[in-house]
């Protein structure tokens, strides 16, 4: 008997009674990371990441029931063995890894093998079974090595200082404005959205170190934010805030932005090719890592993906799901307002 099934719910593991990032409401929920196409509200029980607790706690509720593991650790439910591996995608993200009777199993959630320097590095597992991603699963999608990506953004925000504009760079909240402001910390003064703020308090109160960053209130005035580097979430993008700030430029960081088309869809000012999935040739070597047997595609470009892969000797098939965005919907929210929707 295979130890997952793929039902209306998501990821079932019949053996152990338990779905790993469900789309609807069960009784207990195995969690790969804190983003909102990956945790949803109402499961009576979540186990994840001990870094995840916090963020899905602030995200969702401070009353959830929530176990977590180390990466490595191990408990076992109904004979399965459950342990997180990184995955080197946001802070708290991990790989699921089960095993039963000798079958092991390896569900990914999300992934990116470049270190960001702030996430737990990617660590491929050894499985039978492997359930990757493939958001950028195509060969167009190579990304930069990110030092040249992040001197792209600095000497752009530059520019615009000189010139007398406001840098805006379009981040989600949770993941890329935190790898954001690790790596362009420095002489320019960082500047938040109420909810990148909140998330960032979440994750330094659980022990990691970021750079300090200024919140945006009311009193932050147009001068202040041109002499520096404003951050604020997608939600934001066609805001009437921005459009009055003084001559704003905005900078989306997407991975989309790797294809020219998509930046002028978008409509911006600049385009920065910064993921945090992997891209084609990262998903090709995760996989081969892994030296799984079957491989079921996930989140993104599924079929041409498992095609190549069954091309190229890997037996695979595409799983439809609920999602498949780059990230995260984020929530909507207002720029100085204090609620954020959980």
């Amino acid at each position: 008997m295979a130890l997952i099934t793929f039902t209306k719910r998501g990821i079932y593991c019949k053996q152990g009674n338990f779905y790993v990032d469900p789309w609807w409401p069960v009784d207990y929920a195995v969690t790969t990371h804190g983003h909102s196409d990956h945790v949803q509200f109402g499961n009576k029980h979540y186990l994840c990441h001990t870094l995840t607790e916090p963020i899905i706690k602030h995200r969702i509720s401070t009353d959830l029931s929530v176990e977590t593991l180390a990466y490595g650790e191990k408990i076992t439910r109904n004979g399965v063995s459950i342990s997180f591996y990184p995955a080197g995608h946001i802070i708290g993200s991990a790989q699921v890894r089960l095993e039963y009777k000798g079958e092991v199993c390896v569900i990914s959630g999300d992934y990116k093998i470049e270190n960001d320097g702030i996430t737990t590095p990617f660590e491929p597992v050894k499985c039978h079974t492997f359930v990757s991603e493939s958001t950028f699963g195509l060969p167009i999608y190579k990304w930069q090595k990110q030092q040249i990506i992040f001197d792209g953004i600095k000497n752009w925000v530059n520019d615009n200082i000189l010139q007398q504009k406001t840098s805006v760079l379009i981040a989600y909240s949770l993941g890329k404005a935190q790898r954001l402001i690790k790596n362009l910390s420095g002489n320019t003064p960082i500047y938040v959205h109420n909810s990148i703020a909140n998330l960032n308090e979440v994750i330094i109160n659980a022990g990691i170190k970021l750079p300090e960053t200024i919140r945006i209130t009311p009193e932050t005035t147009k001068n202040e934010l041109q002499k520096g580097i404003v951050i604020v979430p997608p939600v934001m993008r066609d805001s009437r805030w921005i459009k009055n700030l003084s001559h704003p430029v905005t900078g989306i960081c997407s991975g989309w932005m790797q294809v020219r088309a998509h930046r002028r869809w978008q409509s911006a000012d600049a385009g920065f090719a910064l993921s945090d999935h992997a891209d084609w040739p990262g998903l090709i070597e995760a996989i081969t890592a892994t030296g799984a047997e079957q491989v079921y595609v996930t989140h993104g470009f599924t079929s041409a993906f498992s095609r190549f892969l069954n091309d190229n000797g890997i037996e695979a098939s595409e799983v439809t799901t609920r999602f498949g965005q780059e990230d995260d919907e984020e929530n909507k929210v207002d720029l100085v307002g204090q609620q954020e929707n959980k």
